[in-house]
């Protein structure tokens, strides 16, 4: 097949990519390089079935004319994802996350191109003791950037309805693995890995009791090749994560066991922290036959052997 990834070159979806490009399909990727890197997809710049366009998609002639290369999917991935940022910055999120989106899914529409919107578990409200997250629970827009993903969920909901178009809105937990970040824009496990390799110490906001759903990036990409292929979830909202969730405090001292190396900091943005998340992604097994095969403790180790080795 031929198939468009925006933010093709960021960290989830250079795996995404990869998994494509096994299964031989020719992929297109669209990417500003705002949150990826070009470097990326090193890895298959021999391949002939990879063509990558630095562009933006609030550039509406140039995403008009990369769809005249007539995609039979297109995976959204494009968007700003930083919470924190969201904040600080609501437009910069609006824009790329609601106006970005409708950019892309116009041109979807008007190809009839298979639309996978990529989603994010900061949607739902907090998760009660001892319950799991499935897709009937309630959302709950606690940051500009749970509201902008919202937002756009809600537009590609409309276009199956009102001109069924084939779309799927996928909610992927919290995804970690190589090539992300390690920065205060990478996720916790990258951040926290790096700092323990360097002997850095690792500063947990608040209290660190808030728990979180950590779901291996090669998990989470075959995830969303499966939603991509698949025509019985078309019009379906899927969740994808491990489904076991581990505080924060739990987590740093998996990774690093210098205890006098942990320490607690002021949380920046204590309104938008969602106490406590962990996935029920059974919706997602059963359709897709889907589920996680990296345990917290592999998925560490791996992150660990890579950041040793870049």
């Amino acid at each position: 097949m031929r198939i468009l990834v925006t933010g093709g070159s960021g960290f989830i979806g250079r795996w995404v990519v990869k998994k494509l490009l096994e299964d031989k399909n020719q992929v297109y990727v669209l990417d500003n390089l705002s949150n990826g890197f070009a470097e990326n997809l090193d890895e298959f710049k021999d391949n002939s079935n990879l063509i990558t366009t630095i562009g933006d998609i609030m550039d509406t002639n140039m995403v008009t004319k990369l769809f005249m290369n007539d995609f039979d999917i297109c995976i959204h991935m494009a968007a700003s994802i930083i919470v924190q940022d969201s904040i600080d910055n609501p437009k910069k999120t609006f824009d790329n996350d609601v106006v970005g989106t409708f950019n892309v899914l116009e041109e979807a529409r008007k190809n009839n191109t298979k639309f996978i919107f990529t989603s994010t578990c900061m949607v739902y409200d907090t998760a009660s003791i001892g319950s799991a997250i499935s897709e009937m629970h309630p959302t709950k827009a606690a940051s500009p950037y749970a509201g902008a993903k919202l937002a756009g969920e809600n537009m590609v909901q409309s276009y199956y309805y009102a001109y069924g178009l084939p779309t799927v809105i996928i909610r992927p937990f919290n995804t970690y693995g190589p090539y992300q970040k390690s920065t205060g824009e990478g996720g916790v496990v990258s951040v926290f890995v790096q700092k323990d390799l360097n002997g850095e110490t690792l500063n947990i906001y608040g209290d660190g009791t808030q728990t979180r759903d950590l779901m291996y990036v090669e998990d989470c990409a075959e995830f969303v090749v499966k939603a991509a292929y698949s025509d019985s979830v078309n019009g379906e909202i899927l969740n994808a994560g491990l489904g076991e969730d581990i505080t924060i405090n739990d987590l740093a001292a998996m990774i690093c066991n210098d205890r006098q190396r942990i320490k607690h900091v002021e949380h920046i943005h204590p309104q938008s922290e969602i106490p406590k998340l962990v996935c029920d992604y059974s919706k997602a097994k059963r359709l897709l036959n889907w589920e996680p095969k990296t345990t917290l403790k592999q998925g560490i180790e791996y992150m660990r052997d890579w950041m040793k080795g870049n």
